[in-house]
């Protein structure tokens, strides 16, 4: 059986998430502005739960019809077959915009009264009056691995760091250095990638609830991942480094809970201290980082500055990839950066500039 289903992710991320999708088995339709649909099997779309480094949610489609007041709603709301998805109750999230029906609670009211209140999150879209319902299969948002419950300061979304770390162009297989490693979140998805660890291994997701779940499927699935990452190579160096020693320590410890702690190497050095590991100076790696921008920078472009000189004395011929908020911040380091990537942090825009 096939079904729709429809990626989410944030704005900028969607040919990274189609390409995801792709190595899945999946074949994407054309992206569209926050995400990818596409049709899938069941094993798909648990597959796509597990998989995805850049998606923030996949949706499956339930229903889209028109729909123009509020008995029509109700009659759609009690022909939805919401027991193969639907056990304890859902909460509904709507939205409404150019429709005649514009209320979201009384919106949700319809369908609430049909399913009760529970934790099945449904997604609930009105736009020109044509009524999308779509059931969530993730439960939380996929950027929450399962492995951070301490953060440091600012610290990056775990979906915009595997973005950032795919727009840079790494290899997978050379040295990889992150020198504002803050609570390590780019070192920590970098090693999962080398060692082709599946970024869901370590949580749950909503599909696992449902009336309809296929234990046997999502067994399945997971062993295929467990069989993939038994197979993938040495994993490189890949290391986090950060002047503040709150941040190393947040590193080392989010890193042991990610199962990665034997392959990211944390320490406390500054920007100036910046340096190829011995073992593999006289070849070049990657730096991917995230430097402070915003409200957690105030040395102006003094610091990026700073990392252009420092890549061109000792690390000439590095890869380099950094989230800035604005772009003369790229500028500033001299190293004749390149947009690669446009999305948002926090509502707020992100760049990443790239080597």
């Amino acid at each position: 059986m096939r079904l729709r289903g429809f990626a989410q992710c944030l704005p900028g991320l969607e040919l990274l998430v189609a390409d995801e999708l792709r190595a899945i088995g999946i074949r994407p339709d054309k992206p569209t502005n926050g995400g990818v649909p596409f049709a899938a099997t069941t094993r798909q779309v648990y597959a796509a739960n597990l998989h995805s480094r850049c998606a923030s949610r996949i949706l499956l489609r339930v229903t889209k019809v028109p729909v123009r007041t509020f008995a029509e709603l109700e009659e759609l709301a009690h022909s939805i077959g919401w027991d193969a998805w639907v056990d304890r109750g859902a909460t509904f999230r709507v939205t409404a915009t150019r429709s005649r029906l514009h209320h979201t609670d009384a919106i949700a009211q319809r369908f609430s009264e049909v399913t009760g209140d529970g934790p099945q999150l449904v997604v609930i879209r009105l736009d020109h009056d044509h009524l999308q319902v779509s059931i969530d299969t993730s439960g939380e948002p996929l950027h929450k691995r399962g492995w951070r419950p301490d953060v440091a300061a600012a610290p990056l979304r775990e979906t915009l760091a595997a973005a950032a770390i795919v727009a840079s162009g790494w290899d997978g297989v050379s040295t990889l250095i992150d020198p504002f490693c803050g609570a390590g979140t780019i070192p920590i998805e970098a090693a999962t990638m080398a060692l082709a660890l599946p970024p869901g291994r370590l949580r749950a997701f909503a599909f696992e609830s449902w009336p309809s779940y296929e234990p046997g499927t999502w067994a399945s699935v997971e062993h295929s991942a467990r069989t993939a990452a038994a197979a993938a190579p040495v994993p490189p160096p890949i290391v986090g480094t950060d002047r503040d020693d709150g941040a190393v320590a947040t590193t080392r410890a989010n890193a042991e809970l990610a199962g990665v702690g034997d392959v990211v190497a944390a320490g406390r050095a500054s920007i100036s201290d910046l340096a190829p590991p011995p073992a593999v100076s006289d070849r070049p790696g990657w730096i991917v980082a995230n430097p402070p921008w915003g409200d957690r920078l105030r040395s102006g472009a003094d610091l990026y500055a700073r990392i252009g000189q420092v890549v061109r004395g000792r690390l000439e011929g590095w890869g380099v990839a950094l989230v800035v908020g604005d772009p003369r911040m790229a500028e500033a380091t001299g190293l004749n950066l390149e947009e690669r990537l446009t999305s948002t942090a926090g509502g707020a825009p992100v760049h990443v500039f790239a080597r």
